[in-house]
């Protein structure tokens, strides 16, 4: 036997002998005169095969394009209703904290019924299809004793002639959960056709409901990683978090505490390496706006061709290479904060663009004609000198001020010197720990060289200048010679010129001498043995250096 679809709904019934056209809507009886039994049989074959295949064609449609499983197992149910004449449609699962199954969906029943709906593994004829992994069929439910009704969905089952058919649903060998459908009863029904029917089915929607699990399990995992992240950011910036212990940077936290909950545009400015964005996250995850979107842009960094899209999107078709529609920086920190450092290099063409979402409060994407309402706090930042840069030309007066409501001026490192033995003995731990090593402490002569430095890079500076004194160094501390050579001599901290070489002896000898002499507590003669070398070449080299044993003798 063979069909062929030739036209849509139209098919060609062919054998050896006889060759007919069957359409679609035409009475069966019209079709199938003239035809011998056996000829009568196969089309009878032919046309049950044919709908059971459009049926599963839907219902795998269904299954591969829906990601909400309560949903995609309605649209299955009311399918088979529809094309199969099977009602009450039901997929129950194990519930795996419970062990329990538990209706997943059923057609037309009530959520309180669905609620009823829940039986042990062996329980029922349901709890029996899940304990055996063998389907069951009861031509008449009102003569089953087992059949249970819990949900009580059918209503007097005594006065139903309906049969019940369940299979189970299996992830592998295992029964995860079953499939029941109701179909009316009537004599000659062939139940081995619609079991194999439903076993089919039930092996598509065990793939499915994994799926589906699974994607959504995933999704459950990666919302409660990106809440707990959330909360470790808002821990990791709290205000009071940031190291500092200067008076000058105790003003900064209270103009933070100030502003961060109000929705003014704040002006950060500083030189580089001062922590601006620091500050900036402080200022977001203390905020209001915490639970939404930081987003950060370095204006500096793109050029001005795509900086515009980046920050307003662009429609699909914009310009050559939009092939989807993107949205930009200001749709992507909706509710939250937007962060654009280096401010102060935009070209005009941007300025007026910003000036306008600022004023407005709402932009265009890139070929779009649409305006797009925002509601983003904007934090921006500089190491430049605006009113110098007003004055010449090259940034707009207009947007200055728009900018700068709430400036913010972070001090550089040099100017809170207290700091700086803080931050070192931070970045020394933080380093420690990234590269599993066990330093305890900065010695003396090295602080000494740290407190003298200038810091032309601040912050930044300082901590890869202790990232480098922490990959190099071997010892359980910091030495001076670990640290870079522009910090080796007070004497180059202004110039920046490469230490000599007697410069860096000078100060590798003054280093193992007052390591010896804190371990002898002060006693020559004991620093003398441990470095190996005479009394009299000790005192001469402690009076070259100008240090003092007594400030390492033990006092009571």
């Amino acid at each position: 036997m063979k069909w062929q679809a030739v036209f849509e709904n139209v098919y060609i019934y062919q054998n050896k002998e006889h060759s007919i056209v069957i359409a679609a809507g035409f009475p069966v009886n019209f079709c199938r005169n003239g035809l011998a039994g056996k000829e009568r049989m196969d089309i009878n074959t032919a046309e049950y095969e044919l709908a059971e295949t459009t049926t599963l064609y839907e219902i795998t449609k269904v299954l591969a394009s829906s990601m909400d499983l309560r949903s995609c197992l309605k649209q299955v149910m009311d399918i088979l209703a529809e094309k199969k004449g099977m009602l009450n449609g039901t997929v129950s699962i194990v519930n795996p904290v419970t062990a329990n199954l538990e209706i997943e969906i059923a057609q037309g029943m009530t959520a309180e019924a669905r609620k009823r709906g829940k039986y042990q593994v062996g329980e029922g004829i349901t709890g029996r299809v899940v304990a055996s992994g063998a389907p069951i069929v009861v031509p008449q439910i009102s003569e089953e004793p087992l059949f249970l009704n819990r949900t009580r969905s059918r209503g007097d089952i005594k006065q139903k002639m309906v049969s019940f058919l369940c299979v189970p649903i299996k992830q592998g060998q295992q029964p995860i959960g079953a499939l029941s459908v109701d179909r009316q009863y009537h004599e000659g029904l062939d139940f081995d056709k619609d079991l194999r029917f439903l076993t089919i089915l039930s092996g598509l929607l065990a793939q499915s409901v994994t799926r589906i699990l699974a994607v959504n399990e995933e999704r459950k995992r990666l919302e409660r990683e990106n809440t707990l992240l959330k909360k470790e950011l808002r821990g990791k910036y709290q205000i009071g978090n940031i190291i500092s212990n200067s008076s000058r940077m105790q003003e900064v936290f209270e103009m933070m505490y100030r502003v961060a909950d109000s929705n003014a545009t704040v002006l950060l400015r500083g030189e580089s390496g001062t922590g601006k964005t620091l500050v900036a996250k402080a200022i977001h995850y203390n905020s209001k706006r915490a639970k939404k979107s930081f987003v950060a842009v370095n204006c500096s960094a793109l050029p001005e061709t795509l900086l515009e899209s980046e920050l307003f999107g662009h429609e699909k078709g914009a310009f050559t290479g939009a092939n989807t529609m993107k949205k930009g920086r200001f749709e992507q920190a909706e509710g939250g904060t937007l962060f654009l450092d280096e401010i102060g290099d935009l070209s005009h063409a941007v300025q007026v663009k910003l000036l306008n979402v600022v004023q407005d409060r709402e932009f265009q994407r890139l070929g779009g004609v649409k305006p797009i309402k925002c509601n983003v706090r904007l934090v921006t930042a500089t190491h430049k000198d605006l009113e110098k840069a007003v004055e010449s030309g090259h940034f707009r007066e207009d947007f200055y001020y728009r900018l700068n409501v709430f400036p913010v001026y972070l001090p550089p490192l040099r100017e809170r010197r207290t700091d700086i033995l803080l931050l070192a003995e931070y970045f020394l731990k933080k380093f420690c720990d990234e590269n599993e090593k066990n330093i305890g402490r900065i010695s003396t002569p090295a602080i000494d060289l740290l407190m003298q430095y200038h810091w032309p890079g601040n912050v930044r500076e300082l901590q890869n200048c202790m990232e480098r004194a922490v990959l190099i160094c071997d010892e359980d501390a910091i030495k001076s010679y670990h640290l870079p050579p522009t910090l080796q001599s007070a004497e180059n901290t202004t110039d920046r010129n490469p230490l000599s070489l007697s410069a860096a002896v000078e100060n590798f000898e003054r280093e193992l001498i007052i390591d010896a002499l804190k371990k002898a507590k002060g006693n020559q003669t004991k620093t003398a043995k441990m470095l190996d070398t005479s009394l009299r070449i000790v005192n001469y080299k402690i009076h070259k250096y100008g240090i003092d044993p007594d400030d390492f003798k033990v006092r009571a």
